[in-house]
């Protein structure tokens, strides 16, 4: 007889496993190739495609179903992961280290994706019911946890190994080397630890035609839904300001005054984005859904929608007046990251009422692929949309500054944030539209 597993002993590092790589892939690549001075439309291009696997997995994933079981693909996809990383740092101190490290960037973006669906569809089979309403809080946690670990953790530790080492590609290459290690550690555990459920297994009967029939009408169903127009238009640009802003947020934390930015320190980055940022982050995700537990999707969506384009206004001022004080930075950047969590909420709440009915599920996989798509495709314009305005800054000069904004032409990245306050625009007319379009089936819905 197997020995039962108490789910304490893998759901934590289960939910650890699935964030890191993700993270990794999303945000310390931002980091790394901006301190090894690539150029910001080159970096928010190329970072911008590594997200395109998690687009695109509502595509194959029903087809994990088919080859054998989803602990084996959970096991195998850890294996990949610890290889791609263990590949980015030995590639940094070769001279091929570009092409190698996003090669090895975007197997672990695949294996990553995979590992999300393997992963989720476990915690299903694995657990009864009960007890997956009882444990739902548990995966939360440390995915959240991954989250702080990825975006504050990892960049302390290598922005002080780029002070200590004085190498800024030996340090990053030490600490893909450790998350490497961690995950061979994750492969050789979960290899041990994790059960063997009898109802994970490939589905009998199931072929790929079938899937791929299924797919073809779940797919066209989707796009024949009420309101298919507003909803997608909403998908895509709701979250626009914020999407441009990740990709050149880092670089301008990172950049020196006379190129616009804070100067701040790698680790202080870490700081300010993995651990106060997440916090916040998460209280306003939670103060969000409080709110929309009472009031309602309809009553909430205008002040959320205004509570997650408003605030990156804070990167205009910011920009244009350069404060140095660490406490003032954090705690900007702390309001605009509980606005995004609180405003977002709305966002995933409408996702959930507009894919009720029959196929939610898979329509529900939809919604999230146009969400990434949404943050993929302006994050890899971002940065060249970056350089056109620093190059209307530098050819602009003294003509662009004004009493009040000193350094609104300094190195683009005052025009930069402005032209994402006008992009705002864009999410209040999508939201308008699913407001007119959709108002009736929200307040069915509630």
């Amino acid at each position: 007889m197997i020995k039962q597993r108490t789910p304490w002993s893998w759901i934590p590092t289960l939910y650890v496993a699935e964030g890191l790589p993700y993270f990794a892939v999303n945000v310390l690549t931002v980091l790394m190739f901006s301190n090894m001075g690539m150029p910001k439309a080159d970096m928010a291009y190329y970072t911008g495609w590594l997200y395109l696997p998690w687009v695109i997995k509502p595509f194959w994933s029903p087809f994990l179903d088919l080859f054998r079981t989803k602990r084996l693909w959970i096991i195998c996809m850890q294996a990949v992961i610890a290889l791609s990383m263990g590949c980015v740092a030995f590639s940094l101190g070769t001279t091929l280290w570009l092409g190698a490290t996003l090669a090895a960037f975007w197997l672990m973006a695949f294996a990553s994706a995979t590992h999300d669906v393997a992963a989720d569809g476990f915690y299903i089979l694995a657990l009864s019911e009960k007890e997956q309403a009882a444990y739902v809080g548990v995966r939360s946690t440390f995915y959240r946890l991954a989250s702080v670990v990825g975006q504050g953790g990892l960049v302390i530790l290598a922005g002080y190994l780029e002070r200590s080492m004085g190498h800024i590609a030996s340090a990053w290459a030490v600490t893909f080397a450790i998350l490497s290690v961690f995950f061979v550690a994750v492969f050789c555990y979960h290899l041990y630890i994790l059960p063997h459920p009898a109802s994970d297994c490939p589905m009998p009967g199931v072929r790929v035609s079938t899937i791929g029939r299924d797919f073809i009408s779940t797919f066209f169903t989707f796009f024949r839904k009420p309101g298919i127009v507003a909803a997608l238009a909403f998908m895509l640009l709701y979250r626009l300001p914020e999407a441009l802003c990740i990709k050149l947020v880092p670089p301008f934390l990172l950049d020196s005054v006379p190129a616009g930015g804070l100067a701040l320190t790698t680790s202080q980055v870490g700081v300010i984005n993995g651990t106060v940022g997440v916090l916040c982050l998460l209280a306003g995700g939670i103060a969000g859904g409080v709110v929309i537990a009472r009031k309602g999707l309809r009553k909430c969506l205008w002040p959320m929608a205004a509570a997650l384009s408003l605030p990156c206004g804070v990167y205009c001022y910011l920009a244009m007046w350069h404060p140095q004080n660490y406490i003032v930075i954090t705690s900007l950047i702390g309001i605009e990251q509980f606005g995004y969590g609180y405003g977002f909420t709305a966002y995933m709440l409408f996702m959930m009422h507009f894919c009720r009915g029959e196929n939610s599920t898979s329509h529900y996989a939809f919604c999230t692929a146009f969400m990434a798509l949404g943050m993929m495709l302006p994050g890899m314009a971002a940065g060249w949309l970056f350089e056109r305005m620093a190059a209307l800054a530098s050819h602009a000069g003294a003509c662009v500054a004004l009493p009040l904004v000193p350094n609104l032409a300094s190195g683009g990245y005052g025009l930069f944030f402005l032209v994402v306050m006008l992009t705002t625009l864009a999410t209040f007319a999508v939201t308008w539209s699913v407001w007119h379009t959709l108002s009736k089936g929200i307040d069915s819905a509630e």
